[in-house]
C-alpha cells in the first residue's frame, strides 16, 4: 500500500491549486493528475470541497482517479458524511468515476434524498453506476419516489438515472402515472418516453408539469386544448 504522507513530487502544487486564477488552478490539477502523487490526496480532496470552477473540479476528480484506489476510496467515503454539500457531491462524483462497487453500501438513502439538489443528483448518478444487479429494483423504488422533484435539470437527472436502470423501472412508473399529483404524473410520462426512446424530447412533459402546477389540472387542460 502506498503511504499517504509521502513528500510531494512538486511542492508548488498545493499553493497553485488554491491560486486566485482559475487557469492556474486548472493547470495545477492537470499536473497533479499527471504526477499521480499520493502525497497530494488530502490537498485534492480538500480542494474539491471548495473549488468554484466546474472545469477545475472535473480535473480534480480526474487527478483523484489517477491515485491508488485503496487510498482514494476510503478517504472519499469519509467525505460522504461531510457537512459541506459540495464535498459530498464531489466525493460521490469521483466515486462514480472510480467505479469501485464495494462502496455501494455507502450510497445511503439520506444521500439519495439529500436536501441539496446537486448532492442528490450526484448520488443518483453514482448509485446507478455502482448498484449490484439484485439491488436495482430497490434503487428504482427509491428514485421513483422522488418523481416530481426539483426544476427541469433535477427532473432530467432523475429521469436519466431511472432510465439507466432499464426495464426494472416500469412497475414504478406505472404507479407514478396513477399518482394524484399531476407533476409526478407528468414527470413519470417524461421518464417513460425516455425509456422507450432515449432521443425523445423531455421538455414538453416538464412544461406540462409546470403548467398544471401553476393553473391546476382543469384549467391546464383547457389551455392545452386551446393550443391544439
Amino acid at each position: 500500500m502506498v503511504p499517504i504522507n509521502t513528500p510531494h513530487k512538486n511542492p508548488n502544487l498545493p499553493e497553485a491549486l488554491s491560486a486566485a486564477n482559475s487557469s492556474v488552478r486548472l493547470q495545477a490539477a492537470l499536473a497533479a493528475g499527471t504526477d499521480a502523487d499520493p502525497g497530494l490526496l488530502e490537498t485534492l480532496v480538500a480542494r474539491c470541497a471548495v473549488e468554484p470552477d466546474f472545469f477545475v473540479r472535473d480535473m480534480l476528480t480526474w487527478a483523484l482517479t489517477r491515485l491508488p484506489a485503496e487510498l482514494t476510496v476510503p478517504r472519499l467515503v469519509v467525505e460522504l458524511r461531510s457537512g459541506h454539500a459540495q464535498a459530498r457531491s464531489q466525493a460521490l462524483h469521483t466515486l462514480s468515476k472510480i467505479g469501485d462497487v464495494s462502496v455501494w453500501s455507502e450510497i445511503t438513502r439520506s444521500l439519495l434524498r439529500d436536501a441539496d439538489d446537486e448532492v442528490a443528483r450526484s448520488a443518483w448518478r453514482a448509485a446507478v453506476v455502482l448498484v449490484p444487479e439484485a439491488e436495482k429494483p430497490a434503487l428504482a423504488e427509491e428514485l421513483a419516489a422522488q418523481l416530481g422533484r426539483g426544476d427541469r435539470d433535477v427532473k432530467l437527472s432523475l429521469s436519466r438515472a431511472l432510465v439507466a436502470l432499464g426495464d426494472v423501472i416500469e412497475p414504478m412508473l406505472l404507479k407514478a402515472l396513477a399518482s394524484a399529483d399531476p407533476v409526478v404524473r407528468a414527470h413519470a410520462r417524461a421518464t417513460e418516453r425516455l425509456l422507450r426512446d432515449p432521443e425523445a424530447a423531455f421538455d414538453p412533459a416538464v412544461d406540462e408539469a409546470k403548467r398544471i402546477a401553476a393553473l391546476g389540472p382543469e384549467r391546464a387542460a383547457e389551455v392545452a386544448g386551446a393550443d391544439r
